[in-house]
């Protein structure tokens, strides 16, 4: 990613050696994994969390909804917020907030206690991932940044093929609150390894709230908000309510879904490293061909994802397609604003949560009032105004 590589602050410390660099890229990127697995959990376990605290499908989704927008309210104001705070101590101490956040969600006795932590978990994991996605080139050569960047975000994907299927399995042998209370631990152990494997992360200029706010004024960084805001959108309206939409559809039950969303996680990664180093060249068009792919294969569950073979292809070119959205969007706004990385971040985690809180609420209701077949062609109607966007709006220039 030759053009985020080239605007290193002059207030970056100098780069840790090379085996460090890349073991705390991989401390990062298990991290990534944690929070987004802890904010995605409930997609699997939306069932039992509603039958055991007395709520339906569309009302527990709320626990996602709620996630994403604590997450997307504070990550813009993150890097303000923290002032010339060490990015490692603030990193330490958000992973252990998150740990106390999934404790009190296996807990909860009643819904509200759980939506509280879901408040809690949002502020953790809108931290770290704001201050995550633009550290690679803090942390490896500028030749490795690309690879590193693609890596940290395969945290996301991987979350995907891990995370949330491990929920699921464990909710289906034990209990929806061993989940959380595993992940919790877990991100308890990458508190402590953070704080081991990086080096210190002093502030880097450009963090003040009127720098992050002035982005919004360049085209090429609205443009890239705006798909990644509908895109989104579309996406979790869909992903957020799938297992009940397949159960419905093709008449399977939790351990079977739990398989299809490992089809799915692992065509994500796969999808991940293949258009992060494409992206970094041709933004636009990277973009273009995951909208139609996501778009294509949602609006395809109710036609034909009538049984578990057509369910598990239409699932892994979805996932194909969804796990290079993040890493790509995350290349536009690099590009888009090279002096600017942890502001742009900051924005890009913001619209991003955002939309999986919206995605979520309104996929809710849409699948409460007209069910689930609906609720796919609605999103891949949302789909087609993320490429019309993708498409008209302003684009870093291309290279290579």
């Amino acid at each position: 990613m030759p053009h985020v590589s080239e605007a290193r602050s002059s207030a970056s410390t100098p780069l840790p050696s090379p085996a460090r660099g890349w073991l705390a890229v991989t401390a990062v990127a298990f991290s990534t994994f944690t929070v987004v697995t802890s904010e995605m959990l409930p997609v699997g376990l939306l069932t039992p969390i509603g039958d055991g605290l007395g709520v339906t499908e569309g009302t527990a989704g709320l626990t996602l909804t709620v996630t994403g927008l604590v997450a997307a309210v504070s990550a813009p104001f993150v890097p303000a917020a923290l002032g010339r705070t060490d990015r490692r101590l603030a990193l330490v101490l958000l992973m252990a907030l998150l740990a106390a956040a999934d404790l009190l969600s296996a807990w909860a006795p009643t819904f509200t206690v759980l939506i509280a932590a879901r408040v809690l978990v949002g502020l953790g994991m809108g931290g770290v991932w704001a201050l995550a996605a633009g550290l690679a080139p803090r942390l490896v050569a500028a030749r490795s940044v690309g690879a590193a960047t693609s890596v940290i975000f395969a945290g996301i994907a991987v979350a995907s093929v891990l995370g949330v299927p491990t929920g699921v399995y464990i909710g289906a042998l034990a209990d929806w609150r061993l989940a959380f209370t595993v992940f919790a631990v877990l991100a308890l152990l990458l508190s402590a390894a953070m704080g081991l494997l990086l080096p210190p992360l002093p502030a880097e200029r450009g963090t003040r709230p009127r720098g992050t706010a002035g982005l919004l004024r360049d085209p090429k960084v609205a443009t890239g908000l705006a798909v990644a805001v509908v895109l989104v959108t579309a996406h979790f309206a869909a992903y957020t309510y799938v297992r009940p939409v397949l159960e419905a559809a093709a008449g399977i039950g939790a351990g079977a879904v739990g398989a299809l969303l490992l089809v799915y996680g692992l065509a994500g990664v796969a999808g991940t490293f293949t258009a992060g180093p494409v992206a970094v060249r041709v933004p636009r068009a990277t973009l273009v061909v995951l909208i139609c792919l996501l778009g294509g294969a949602v609006s395809l569950v109710p036609a034909i994802g009538v049984t578990a073979l057509a369910a598990g292809l239409l699932m892994a070119v979805w996932g194909l397609a969804y796990g290079g959205v993040s890493v790509s969007v995350q290349a536009w706004m690099m590009r888009s604003a090279p002096e600017e990385r942890e502001n742009a971040s900051a924005l890009f985690v913001g619209a991003f949560n955002g939309s999986i809180a919206l995605g979520a609420l309104v996929g809710g209701f849409v699948l409460d009032g007209a069910g689930g077949a609906v609720l796919m062609w609605s999103a891949a109607a949302l789909a087609v105004g993320a490429l019309l966007v993708a498409l008209l709006g302003r684009a870093p220039a291309r290279t290579g």
